[in-house]
């Protein structure tokens, strides 16, 4: 909201609790804590003609003032969800959107369930000839039914060190790297908490790199980035918590290197039907220097020191005119959308 330009868009934050409620702010609330105090209860109407947000609270019940209207009832251009993990990058918020027939920034609900499932995403990454590491999927059922059977199964397939992760999450939550057998069962133990679907794949010495894809139907790769993580891997905590982690930008690579980057990056981003926005994150194994795609964030982060804006700054685009873009991208893929016919007469 610091990055936008204010003379060219009038921003309406809306927050949504822990709980699922929806709060509209106003255009005077600059960050999201103030939403989530003061905001209007509202819930989101998916009817395409009518108003977008209905108020939920006291007001509704009686006659608004013109003033009040606008505050409760705003006419959305474009929404900018800017929502990570699950109820946000997976495709529930999209959905709802295409209800609305409201343009939005990103990809849309294929894209984003695609990205957001490891194992899906896995699947259509290897069809689609992108080298990912060797992985097995893993059910929570099958793993409270039969442990020492799954057990036995990835101990088969994978050598350690392993990472186990939920399919579905984001921001690298329940997550853990694997040295050893005794390891193993409370790494699943965990992961199982998040989601009814566990990530086991084959761990690597490697080079963490970061690409940032922007574009519709011609997407286009950003400058690569690294990055070198405080703690062992890159996880919530070296994230978000302890400080130390760098980003290195540009990555230090060869010329090919940093093709073979982009190149991947724009690959992954269709293979999944992506749209708008993305952030690859890659392998670059430090022994063969093969490169593996790790996995598509469909909405990167987008806080100060987040990589997909700055990779897009040292590429030459500001982060106010990145989000134009998106915003351009957003109402160029709603206008495509709209020339879809869904309606058929039989009679000639």
């Amino acid at each position: 909201m610091q990055a936008v330009d204010s003379e060219k868009y009038e921003v309406i934050p809306i927050g949504i609790t822990h709980e699922g409620r929806w709060l509209l702010g106003s255009s005077a609330d600059k960050l999201l804590p103030g939403v989530l105090t003061n905001g209007k209860p509202v819930t989101a109407s998916v009817a395409p003609t009518g108003p977008r947000f209905i108020p939920l609270d006291p007001a509704s019940s009686r006659q608004l003032s013109r003033r009040e209207a606008a505050d409760t009832r705003p006419e959305i251009d474009v929404i900018f969800p800017l929502l990570h993990g699950t109820f946000g990058e997976d495709g529930t918020v999209q959905g709802l959107l295409e209800l609305a027939d409201i343009p939005y920034v990103g990809s849309g609900v294929l894209g984003s369930a695609a990205g957001m499932d490891k194992d899906l995403m896995k699947r259509l990454f290897r069809d689609a000839r992108i080298p990912v590491v060797p992985w097995i999927t893993v059910l929570r059922s099958e793993w409270e039914r039969n442990p020492e059977h799954v057990l036995a199964a990835i101990q088969k397939k994978l050598r350690y060190p392993l990472f186990v992760k939920p399919a579905n999450l984001g921001s690298s939550v329940g997550i853990s790297k694997v040295h050893s057998a005794k390891e193993l069962k409370p790494a699943l133990d965990l992961a199982a908490e998040y989601d009814r679907k566990i990530i086991v794949e084959k761990g690597i010495d490697a080079r963490e790199i970061e690409c940032s894809v922007l574009g519709n139907d011609s997407p286009q790769a950003s400058v690569p980035g690294e990055v070198v993580p405080v703690n062992e891997f890159y996880d919530y905590e070296a994230k978000y918590v302890k400080e130390g982690s760098q980003l290195i930008i540009p990555a230090k690579l060869r010329p090919r290197q940093t093709r073979r980057v982009q190149q991947l990056a724009v690959q992954s981003f269709r293979a999944v039907d992506g749209a708008g926005m993305a952030r690859v994150d890659l392998l670059l194994d430090r022994r063969t220097a093969a490169i593996f795609v790790n996995e598509i964030n469909t909405i990167p982060g987008f806080t100060p020191i987040s990589m997909y804006p700055k990779l897009w700054e040292a590429s030459g685009l500001p982060y106010a005119k990145l989000i134009d873009r998106l915003v351009e991208l957003a109402i160029e893929r709603h206008q495509e959308k709209s020339r879809t016919r869904y309606t058929f007469d039989p009679q000639p």
